[in-house]
């Protein structure tokens, strides 16, 4: 049974100080509206993405029952040791909505970058008994700092890789699958691979994360959202023995005649391997490959990765020979490349990208792969991500809600109702703007916040390519943004 299977249960998907909040708030309140913001972080930018999984797997559909209700009673009358649970707010949930919760979400379209210190969504009760309800859901609509933090320690990574592309290779049709997905056993769940593989996928299109390919086949209907190759582990290798390195390489091409196949070579002396079995062995094996469009990758797997990898492309020359493109730097033959998977992250991507450079190398010439530093390697803090409440009405009286602390200017929350506009080629978040539907007043000022929420149900469902798309093109600005910089 998984984790998510021991908990189904909505009112129990809450931090426990959250099932004592409906005694707190002051009288009269009905209505409560909270936002969710990066307040600043690693990167200056968030691309957006994860909260429809949230959406579909936990909030959608009469999710609030008579069982539940009972079985959270229980719970918390355990945990907490006297009657403080909101039985009759959730048992009116069930018996005027149905048991679906009656909130409005309002969220910057997926796959969106959008600079920190902005509004990324927002959270509205739509029935003023259920004002409670609003900051209950905090916790688990928080959780979408995941997917976003990856999607976004990922996207950096894509605009690196593509400047150096543009800077070192004739063209980036390889761009989409130079950073690929290695995180499976490296992060705490399956559920965390499924998310965090997902949110990669926003930007590339390799993966060896299963979890993650269906996850966005389920939650947003791509049948087949990454790729992968054939590849050896040292368990394949060194199962052969030292001395049969150049067997258990040969057996590899004999079994898998066809097509990419990916090889770890540094078992024992990558350096030798390189020149000695690939470069000599087994060249005209790799160059016949090669003849049915077919390519062998290496794959080095230890030592300094800038130091290695200068290396072994020097032994490639040597024993396959690699030609000059049109802006000056050398490209290995199609057939032969090299991945690295070992010590990848986005502080270690430059240093390597900036030595292949320095040395003539275009960055065509590898791929890399990422796990623990891509999927786990973060936290919510790598992005600040907070959610607060702004904005209430209490006594038929709409007043805004703030926090600034002195000891802390960094985490002053924002104030009243919040619109997200598009200005002068940015994104900028309104405080108090007037409430209305997403026909109404906020429409009116081109607010970029979408209703994805409403009653219980989905009301905008997006498609894998449609986030896809637009996370490219926020790639490519960017890119264009800094090749501008740089001219000036």
């Amino acid at each position: 049974m998984s984790a998510s299977d021991a908990v189904d249960n909505i009112i129990l998907l809450a931090d426990s100080y959250k099932v004592t909040h409906h005694l707190q708030y002051p009288p009269d309140t009905t209505y409560i509206y909270s936002y969710f913001e990066s307040r600043g972080g690693k990167f200056e930018k968030t691309l957006f993405f994860g909260l429809q999984y949230i959406l579909k797997h936990w909030l959608s559909g009469p999710v609030v029952t008579l069982e539940k209700i009972a079985e959270a009673k229980s719970v918390f009358q355990e945990h907490l040791g006297q009657n403080v649970f909101n039985e009759e707010g959730w048992k009116y949930i069930v018996e005027k909505h149905g048991g679906h919760l009656p909130l409005q979400i309002k969220a910057v379209p997926e796959g969106t970058l959008v600079p920190y210190k902005n509004v990324l969504f927002t959270v509205e009760n739509t029935d003023p008994k259920c004002f409670w309800l609003t900051n209950y859901v905090e916790t688990l609509l928080v959780q979408t700092w995941y997917p976003m933090t990856v999607a976004t320690n990922s996207f950096y990574q894509k605009k690196l890789l593509s400047e150096y592309l543009s800077e070192t290779a004739d063209n980036s049709d390889c761009l989409m699958y130079q950073l690929h997905d290695f995180g499976y056993r490296g992060v705490s769940s399956v559920e965390s691979a499924g998310i965090g593989g997902a949110a990669h996928l926003v930007n590339f299109h390799g993966t060896d994360t299963v979890a993650a390919l269906m996850m966005v086949r389920k939650f947003y209907g791509c049948r087949m959202a990454g790729v992968s190759i054939p590849a050896a582990e040292h368990s394949t290798i060194t199962t052969w023995g030292k001395h049969k390195e150049k067997e258990a390489f040969q057996n590899m091409l004999d079994r898998i005649p066809n097509g990419a196949i990916s090889i770890v070579s540094d078992s024992y002396d990558v350096y030798n391997a390189c020149e000695e079995i690939w470069g000599k062995a087994l060249k005209d094996c790799v160059v016949e490959r090669g003849k049915r469009d077919g390519r062998v990758v290496i794959r080095p797997d230890s030592g300094k990765p800038e130091d290695v990898i200068i290396k072994i492309l020097e032994i490639l020359d040597k024993q396959f020979g690699a030609k000059e493109n049109s802006k000056g730097f050398r490209v290995l033959p199609s057939y032969v490349r090299i991945i690295q998977g070992d010590g990848i992250s986005y502080e270690s991507l430059p240093k390597i990208l900036e030595r292949m450079k320095e040395k003539g190398w275009s960055t065509e010439n590898i791929v890399f792969g990422s796990g623990g530093a891509l999927l786990q390697r973060l936290d919510r803090d790598t992005q600040k991500c907070a959610f607060k409440c702004s904005s209430a009405v209490i006594g038929g009286e709409m007043v805004d809600v703030f926090k600034e602390p002195i000891t802390d200017p960094g985490k002053k929350s924002k104030r009243g109702r919040l619109c997200l506009l598009r200005q002068s080629g940015t994104y900028v978040t309104k405080e108090e703007c007037p409430r209305g539907d997403s026909n109404g007043d906020a429409a009116s000022m081109e607010d970029v916040l979408v209703t994805v929420f409403e009653n219980g149900k989905l009301v905008k469902d997006y498609g894998f390519d449609e986030v896809r798309e637009r996370a490219d093109q926020e790639c490519r600005a960017e890119c264009r943004t800094q090749n501008h910089k740089k001219k000036l």
